[in-house]
C-alpha cells in the first residue's frame, strides 16, 4: 500500500507544479489553451498560446539537483513521445501540421518553484 501513497503523492506534486508553471507562462504574457492531454502515444501537460503559436510545454520538477536537473529528464524517447502526441492533438483539433506555428517547451522547476527555467523551443524534430 505504500507505492500507493507515493503515487498518489507524486499525482498531486505533479499537478501543483504543473500549475506552477501555468501561472508562470501566463505571467509571461501566454493564453491557456488546455492541460492534461493523453491519449495512447502520450500526455502533454499544457497546452499554451504565445501570439501565433501554439505551444506544447512539458513540466518537469526535481527537488535536488544532486541527481541532475529536471531538464534533463525529457530525454529522446520522452521527446518523440511528446511530438507524436502533439501531432496527434493538432489532427484531432483540425490545424493543418504544414501551416500551423508550434513549438515544444520544457518547464524545469526546482527548489520548491522558487527556481524556475523555461525552455524554449527545446524539442526540434528531426
Amino acid at each position: 500500500m505504500a507505492w500507493l501513497k507515493r503515487n498518489n503523492s507524486t499525482k498531486v506534486q505533479g499537478a501543483h507544479y504543473e500549475q506552477v508553471a501555468k501561472h508562470f507562462l501566463l505571467s509571461h504574457s501566454l493564453t491557456y489553451v488546455t492541460c492534461n492531454f493523453s491519449c495512447k502515444m502520450g500526455e502533454i501537460d499544457l497546452i499554451m498560446q504565445d501570439n501565433d503559436t501554439l505551444v506544447f510545454v512539458e513540466v518537469k520538477y526535481r527537488r535536488h539537483r544532486q541527481y541532475g536537473a529536471a531538464e534533463e529528464m525529457v530525454n529522446y524517447a520522452k521527446q518523440k513521445r511528446l511530438m507524436k502526441t502533439a501531432f496527434y492533438w493538432l489532427k484531432k483539433h483540425n490545424y493543418a501540421i504544414d501551416n500551423t506555428s508550434f513549438r515544444f517547451d520544457v518547464i524545469a522547476i526546482h527548489e520548491q518553484g522558487n527556481d524556475i527555467n523555461w525552455i524554449k523551443n527545446a524539442i526540434v524534430e528531426g
